[in-house]
């Protein structure tokens, strides 16, 4: 009888250590995974208007620096009381992320909320004309801290991080002028239309917020490998990690704005004009242009129209918005001809319309001495063949690419760093055939391995067949102008989920 009582106190104790190391893993995981916050409110208290805002903080802002912990179920009871139709869970991982919106990182935090009363109206307007939940705000304060200028390690950009392929896919002007994806307003747009698309998907919008962090293509690998559940805690281990701490970012993120000042948070007094309005140009015109000969900071006006990169807003390509505080509006309209004529000659000349060669991204240092190769996108391609052709793994190709959600296009340039001594058998890859590359793997080679859109008899539409891996949402990324939505009404399919192999879809031609 001893020798159970004994047994079974080593047991209890073994199971309690167990329980206590996997706590502390999940503590660890989720330390790295808030990597993202802290980078973000670094950007943000650099951008222009925050800047100027710490400098003429008062010692009575700066005094309080301490932050508190409360118990699990004031925790819970206040996320409780957030109006949502969103369900806002609480758990161990979400306390986690609480405690660095409102401890560890609560006087940066401070910045996000001084820029709550510009961004959020204009966000809710814009959701709520979509038909979106208007608490999905809470989004662009986990995407970027609410810097319309903030940029990701893989060249995500804007207030909703959008990359280049995505952005472009819902409508987003981008070239070395003008970056839309940093314009709050058409880039909310293009969030709205994304976020409805995914919505068309999941019935879920959780699973929303997920796929939005990862693209539906994870998700739905996740959701096969645990066999077809679809609650976001049940393949929380098999989503990506940076999207693991994504849900309880967002919780976090949704629990700070409402309580923030039952934590002692003041809002950073930002004096960002709230009352502005656009003007539309139809002619060259620089900002700097603007700045001189009003006497606004340009640093303001960059802060307004974050979407002209080099400062120039080229309206003679087509009619562009001009954001102005209010108040300057009648001075600027009585003042054009006289801002044109302003250095002319300097700022509106053609060699001078170049980028902040900062803005760039970075490649990793681990490819010196490596050779480069190009690779041109062909049709049916995607990232895990090429990855496989060239046997680089497939976050280095992404990250070389700045690559963020597996969305290539056919005719993009890749780039590819391999050891010199494999770089001669390499290179005629990019001008094979799918067929020998894949055999060039060991992998067999489907009968239409590029299934080539087929045009109907009519012509108003072409077809597409269902491959294996497909959904509903890559389909879509594979043709211009083209959205989940129009898919599923042309096809009338009511559950994008249930696609079949070898199903002939129905695609609008290009307008």
């Amino acid at each position: 009888m001893r020798l159970k009582t004994l047994i079974l106190t080593i047991f209890i104790t073994a199971l309690n250590s167990y329980g206590s190391f996997l706590n502390d893993t999940i503590i660890l995981k989720t330390n790295i995974d808030t990597e993202k916050i802290t980078r973000d409110l670094d950007s943000l208290v650099n951008s222009w208007y925050i800047r100027m805002a710490l400098k003429s903080l008062s010692d009575d802002f700066k005094s309080d620096s301490s932050g508190e912990e409360y118990s699990d179920s004031l925790y819970l009871q206040r996320l409780s009381r957030i109006n949502s139709i969103i369900k806002l869970p609480y758990n161990s991982i979400i306390r986690n992320h609480i405690h660095v919106y409102t401890i560890k990182q609560r006087d940066k935090f401070s910045a996000v909320l001084g820029l709550i009363d510009y961004y959020f109206p204009m966000i809710e307007d814009i959701f709520d004309s979509y038909g979106l939940p208007t608490e999905l705000k809470y989004m662009a304060v986990i995407e970027s801290a609410l810097n319309a200028n903030a940029v990701s390690r893989v060249g995500a950009t804007g207030l909703w991080q959008f990359m280049y392929s995505t952005g472009r896919n819902y409508g987003l002007t981008i070239n070395s002028i003008v970056d839309e994806r940093r314009d709050p307003v058409k880039s909310t747009h293009a969030a709205a239309k994304f976020i409805r698309d995914l919505y068309n998907i999941y019935n879920d919008w959780i699973l929303v917020i997920a796929a939005y962090n990862c693209g539906p293509g994870n998700v739905n690998k996740a959701i096969r490998r645990s066999e077809n559940r679809k609650d976001y805690w049940e393949i929380y281990y098999r989503l990506p990690r940076e999207t693991r701490g994504y849900i309880p970012q967002y919780v976090a993120a949704a629990y700070a704005v409402n309580y923030f000042a039952d934590h002692k948070i003041k809002p950073l007094p930002v004096n960002i004009p709230v009352a502005t309005d656009t003007i539309m140009v139809q002619k060259d015109i620089h900002l700097t242009q603007i700045s001189e000969v009003m006497n606004i900071p340009l640093g303001e006006l960059r802060a307004l129209n974050p979407q002209y990169r080099t400062g120039l807003v080229p309206g003679s390509s087509k009619p562009l918005s001009l954001t102005l505080p209010i108040s300057h509006l009648g001075d600027f309209i009585d003042l054009n001809d006289t801002i044109r004529n302003h250095k002319a000659e300097f700022y509106l000349a053609r060699t001078n319309r170049i980028d902040d060669p900062a803005r760039s991204t970075y490649l990793p240092a681990d490819i010196k001495g490596k050779t480069k190769l190009i690779y041109t996108v062909k049709e049916g391609d995607n990232l895990g063949y090429i990855s496989e052709w060239y046997r680089v793994g497939l976050s280095d190709l992404r990250y070389w690419n700045n690559i963020y959600r597996n969305t290539i296009r056919v005719g993009q340039k890749l780039v590819i760093y391999l050891d010199p001594s494999k770089s001669e058998y390499y290179s005629r890859i990019d001008s094979m055939s799918f067929a020998d590359k894949q055999k060039m793997t060991g992998k067999s080679v489907p009968g239409n391995p590029v299934n080539l859109p087929q045009t109907s008899a009519s012509g108003e539409y072409i077809t597409y067949t269902v491959r294996s891996g497909d959904t509903i949402w890559d389909i879509a990324k594979k043709f211009e102008n083209v959205s989940t939505s129009d898919i599923l009404s042309l096809n009338n399919i009511k559950d994008p989920g249930k696609i079949q192999v070898g199903q002939v879809l129905k695609i609008k031609k290009k307008s």
